[in-house]
């Protein structure tokens, strides 16, 4: 649940104009895939299935991005997933960079953490961008993409009435200010937020966890001499609200949340007067700033039972919510659209069975049930519901100022890290010796090569070999997979995260960069079977 007020501050792009379609006017025209929503998740999922040479039409009841800053905090994976489409220069070129976080009890700084403490990666634990800068980045990006031939394309305000499904399709009845008109999708992927209109159309569940408990959301513009980090405060000393916290956004502006309880008048709580009183008991009364945009929000843990339902697809908010401490929403949407994208582009050009997109359902509910455990935790943690949680959560907040044991219990918003897809249907073998970090499921970590960075050379299916030979490529099942052979004689990163004590090592990387399997030694045999594993002919 949120409430917002009227934004001050114009940070909204039309993107995406209404412009009549041929479709409005000539018979029923069956697209292989429609996406409904055009937010963050959305559009990159529209840029996933497009670099691939997938036809994606979007369709979205708005014309582009709209006002207000919302997500903000990026992290790492998303960056390199954004990397992969293509979209995370600008982001990385206008976002605020931060890998730093602090945590504060009352006047008192309890210690400070590092998230991203080992060197040897391309891009930073997160970033802070306004969400309006974000979604235009990644549109500019299908911007450039269609020039290069990508066959994707966006309807604004075309809003989708009515759904239904067949065996071998979706029909979608669709509003347009020259009227209504219907279209087919071969296959239909919901990224229509939290409260998917396609879910309801559908009777579909939203199960999960209401908290009793209301934050405030503060963006404000000014001057400040804080350094780039995150400062969370528990019962700060300003006295307004049971916990706060403050971030950096670009542009100037800073993104400040307060804790209000559950019982608030919340339209009391948004007038302009009340918010400044909190925002100067923070600051001080001397620290001159402008709101540019408030909201108040109530945390929700919830998810449908499956992501996956005939010809629908579910992404993102639509399929799962989380509360934003942890920054976990968009950050897990774009997982999903990692995920999702190289299954159903395999499954519509006949390289994989159909069934391949079970395993997105199940990677993808085993990943929103992560999120939702570590941010039902951090909000427990955050808002104690009894004298004696409270007692116990400030006792670990005593000991965490000078025992570091302590730490590992303070939990201000555990942040987005990748899912690791630990018993996935998907996974092959696994060799002994090599490090746990890179087992079958997880994703594959950054580290640096002799001509750039690993991941950017991790696209589709590939063989990497680190130290032993193998052929070229590989021909199997009908995809050819590229070898990338490294060395880790001169690269401790490499050798850390990929070889540990073992003297060389094969891995197969899916196209989403995570591992498939591992062996110390090639073997085709070996290889082909899990490459037919993978993507779901096993």
């Amino acid at each position: 649940m949120n409430d917002a007020v009227e934004p001050r501050y114009d940070l909204a792009f039309r993107l995406y104009p209404y412009a009549k379609s041929p479709d409005q006017d000539g018979p029923v025209r069956r697209h292989p895939v429609v996406v409904v929503g055009g937010g963050p998740i959305g559009l990159a999922m529209a840029l996933d299935l497009g670099r691939r040479g997938v036809p994606v039409l979007v369709l979205d009841d708005h014309e582009g991005v709209g006002a207000g800053s919302r997500a903000i905090c990026f992290a790492k994976r998303t960056l390199e997933i954004c990397d992969r489409l293509g979209a995370a220069g600008p982001m990385m070129d206008k976002g605020v960079v931060w890998n730093t976080g602090k945590v504060f009890h009352d006047d008192r700084q309890l210690y400070a953490f590092d998230l991203l403490p080992e060197d040897g990666h391309a891009f930073p634990a997160f970033i802070n961008l306004q969400q309006p800068y974000f979604e235009k980045f990644l549109h500019d990006a299908i911007l450039g993409a269609q020039a290069d031939g990508a066959p994707i394309e966006i309807r604004g305000r075309n809003r989708v009435d009515a759904i239904r499904t067949a065996d071998d399709h979706v029909t979608l009845d669709v509003t347009t200010p020259d009227g209504a008109y219907q279209l087919e999708a071969d296959w239909l992927i919901a990224c229509d937020g939290a409260r998917s209109p396609l879910r309801a159309m559908l009777g579909l569940a939203f199960d999960g966890r209401v908290f009793e408990d209301n934050f405030l959301i503060a963006d404000v513009r000014m001057q400040a001499e804080f350094p780039t980090e995150r400062w969370f405060w528990f019962e700060p000393h300003f006295k307004s609200g049971d916990s706060a916290l403050l971030h950096k956004q670009p542009d100037g502006i800073w993104r400040i949340d307060f804790q209000l309880g559950w019982n608030i008048d919340r339209k009391a709580e948004l007038d302009p007067a009340r918010i400044r009183a909190r925002v100067d008991a923070m600051l001080g009364p001397d620290v001159p700033y402008d709101l540019v945009w408030t909201s108040i929000y109530t945390f929700q843990c919830r998810r449908m039972d499956r992501f996956r339902h005939g010809r629908v697809l579910f992404a993102g908010d639509s399929a799962h919510q989380v509360s934003p401490f942890g920054a976990r929403g968009a950050n897990s949407g774009i997982q999903d659209v990692d995920n999702l994208g190289w299954k159903l582009a395999l499954v519509l050009d006949g390289t994989a069975p159909e069934s391949l997109l079970d395993s997105y359902d199940a990677e993808r509910v085993h990943g929103a049930d992560e999120n939702i455990l570590n941010s039902t935790r951090a909000t427990d943690f955050i808002t104690p519901k009894t004298p004696v949680s409270k007692m116990f959560r400030n006792a670990v907040l005593a000991l965490a100022e000078t025992l570091p044991f302590a730490r590992t219990i303070v939990n201000s918003g555990r942040l987005s890290v990748p899912c690791t897809y630990d018993g996935s249907a998907l996974n092959g073998p696994d060799a002994d010796g090599l490090p746990a970090r890179t087992r079958p499921g997880s994703p594959c970590p950054d580290a640096p090569l002799e001509d750039g960075w690993l991941l950017a050379r991790l696209d589709g299916f590939t063989l990497l070999t680190i130290d032993t030979d193998a052929p070229d490529s590989l021909s199997a099942h009908g995809l050819t997979l590229p070898r990338l052979a490294a060395s880790a004689g001169d690269n401790p990163a490499l050798r850390s995260r990929y070889l540990g004590d073992a003297p060389q090592a094969v891995y197969l990387i899916r196209p989403d960069q995570h591992v498939a399997a591992r062996w110390t030694r090639f073997d085709a045999g070996a290889v082909a079977a899990a490459l037919a594993r993978a993507i779901g002919k096993e």
